[in-house]
């Protein structure tokens, strides 16, 4: 029995990684004395903005997969 990880959608992953970027910057704020609803709105934009890079460029590139040289040759 050959046992896979399970695939995540890459939307999953870029809410994952935004939510606690978001939460990393809005508790980092609030540590060196930015008010709350400062910190919370700036928190909210920088997630939004790291959702949207993460989703556009965080995934590994679609390649073809390689073809035998039967394949190669027959094309020529």
């Amino acid at each position: 029995m050959h046992l896979r990880q399970p695939s995540i959608d890459r939307g999953v992953t870029s809410f994952l990684w935004a939510f606690g970027l978001g939460l990393y910057i809005w508790l980092g704020m609030l540590a060196v004395g930015v008010e709350g609803a400062t910190a919370f709105i700036m928190s909210v934009l920088a997630g939004c903005v790291i959702f949207l890079v993460v989703r556009l460029y965080g995934g590994d590139p679609v390649r073809k997969p390689p073809q035998s040289p039967k394949a190669r040759a027959g094309s020529r």
